[in-house]
């Protein structure tokens, strides 16, 4: 699909919204809510039919975790281990596919390159039938509120937060699309041993990305040089990534891509916000793998 209809595509749906109340821009399915405009009833029902393959290429992350930007550099992975620059802009997130579009995906050739923002328990079951492999890319929380709730002020299908207090009210428990960050994680702290699940936090990118690139092109036994390695990091970071994405997703660009930086958070979160985020972090992750590789106490204290 090509850039030019991929934005005609946004900008039909972005139209759409305008004319949406905001209670109207998302419905709750099997307890979780979701964006009427971009994952309608019809696309979750036909997705869970949806059939895996063995070899395909999943991306999996709570939103606003540095998702757009890993698609960007596995794309670019793919790219360079294959030989072939596929044209494809459309964001590889299965629950956006129509049912149409799902079918459609048994014709694409291997590796096919698929995304998520669904929880674990609610990836389509032949992914994990299939021992597809899936790279899960997590953001500490605190800067994941504050890039989900800008995305949701700039993003017609969303609804409008009515302030950054409501919002972090609202992310706290949970009452955003795709749900609990913290039950996301939890999901997959269940899993951090699956040899077909890779989990890199969006600091690690930031820090290392030549080591990430490696990691993840191992992980998915894509066969890189260090030069590639190399040309691919330099071409991938949050800047360069900006830039290009004027092309993938015209307007739209500053919408996906906004920082890009870490510790937003403190610009934001008043004391008492960052101490109850502080509390639940320690329910739900204290002592546990995942927590660890956060890095909670670096990035959010």
């Amino acid at each position: 699909m090509s850039s030019e209809t991929v934005q005609a595509k946004m900008q039909s749906r972005m139209a759409r919204a305008q004319e949406m109340r905001e209670e109207e821009k998302i419905f709750r399915y099997k307890g979780v809510l979701y964006p009427t405009i971009m994952s309608p009833l019809e696309n979750l029902k036909a997705m869970e039919d949806l059939e895996a393959r063995e070899d395909d290429v999943m991306l999996v992350a709570y939103p606003k975790c540095g998702f757009n930007w890993t698609v960007g550099v596995l794309r670019k992975i793919i790219d360079a281990s294959t030989g072939e620059k596929r044209d494809s802009k459309m964001p590889p997130v299965i629950e956006f596919f129509d049912p149409g579009m799902q079918q459609r995906l048994s014709q694409v050739p291997s590796p096919r390159f698929l995304g998520t923002h669904m929880h674990p328990d609610n990836i389509p079951p032949s992914f994990i039938a299939k021992k597809t492999k899936m790279l899960v890319i997590f953001r500490n929380p605190k800067d994941t509120a504050v890039s989900f709730y800008h995305f949701s002020t700039k993003n017609p299908v969303l609804p409008t937060p009515e302030s950054w207090d409501k919002f972090y009210t609202e992310f706290m428990s949970g009452d955003v699309p795709w749900g609990s960050y913290f039950d996301h994680a939890v999901a997959w702290e269940k899993r951090m041993d699956d040899p077909n699940v890779m989990i890199v936090t969006y600091e690690e990118l930031k820090e290392d990305l030549c080591k990430g690139v490696r990691q993840i092109s191992q992980f998915f036994s894509f066969d890189l040089s260090e030069e590639q390695v190399q040309a691919i990091a330099q071409d991938s970071t949050f800047d360069a990534m900006k830039e290009t994405s004027k092309d993938s997703h015209g307007p739209l660009s500053n919408v996906f891509f906004r920082k890009g930086v870490v510790g937003d958070w403190k610009n934001h979160f008043s004391e008492a916000q960052s101490e109850a985020m502080d509390a639940e972090f320690e329910k739900h992750l204290a002592g546990t793998k995942i927590g660890a590789q956060m890095k909670y106490e670096l990035y959010c204290k």
